[in-house]
């Protein structure tokens, strides 16, 4: 069963000014939900330390600055891993493939279709029932910055639109090269052959005295 097509998340003002003009996003997605997971697991245990050495002796200045100081820095890390959830983009026009990112430092990474001579689709088992997957590119043997994609929700509805963007429709060409011909293709006319020389008898011509006269032939008795 196919499941419904993701919403595309809304293309703000960050993301949007990296397209050139009259581009428009055929993709436009933003990471799945799970990509937090793995910074919520490194970052929620370091906070709930933090609040535990703080509430640990109150009247202790030294384990109030350090438990303060650890639940600001997990909190700051938290807050940096849904910021750059939040900002990530990946895009896809008719052109190019971008990828958005960064938070304090914004980076965009850009392939341009022509140059992808390979696209792998990958889908764990885990993201099968959260519903996300990745892609593999290649391009030209390079190691690109956009070599790998992932935690991208629907990611085989966006597969399917991309390839449709690298290789283009070309139903019946199959068929046509394994029959010998296009049958809606009009068959070239061909040229009459050219007509044979007509004979003409070799009889005399009245009024013309050949100055050798044919002889008789006589039949031998």
């Amino acid at each position: 069963m196919t499941r419904p097509r993701t919403p595309s998340a809304p293309l703000g003002r960050d993301a949007g000014r990296y397209l050139l003009p009259g581009e428009k996003a055929v993709v436009n997605q933003r990471r799945h939900w799970a990509a937090l997971v793995r910074p919520g697991v490194r970052g929620v245990p370091v906070l709930v330390a933090g609040l535990w050495v703080l509430a640990l002796d109150p009247d202790n200045r030294f384990t109030v600055v350090l438990g303060l100081a650890i639940a600001l820095g997990a909190l700051g890390y938290l807050g940096l891993a849904v910021a750059e959830w939040w900002i990530r983009h990946f895009l896809v026009t008719k052109r190019r493939v971008l990828l958005t990112s960064g938070v304090i430092v914004r980076k965009v990474a850009v392939m341009p279709l022509r140059r992808i001579t390979d696209l792998t689709y990958q889908e764990t088992l885990v993201g099968q029932l959260l519903g996300y997957g990745g892609f593999r590119f290649e391009s030209a043997g390079q190691d690109q910055a956009l070599s790998q994609i992932t935690y991208l929700p629907d990611a085989k509805t966006i597969y399917d639109e991309i390839s449709g963007l690298l290789f283009p429709s070309d139903a019946g060409r199959g068929s046509d090269d394994e029959d010998g011909g296009d049958p809606t293709r009009r068959p070239t006319p061909q040229r009459p052959a050219p007509a044979a020389p007509e004979r003409h008898s070799t009889g005399p011509i009245p009024g013309f005295r050949s100055a050798y006269p044919r002889g008789r032939s006589t039949r031998s008795r």
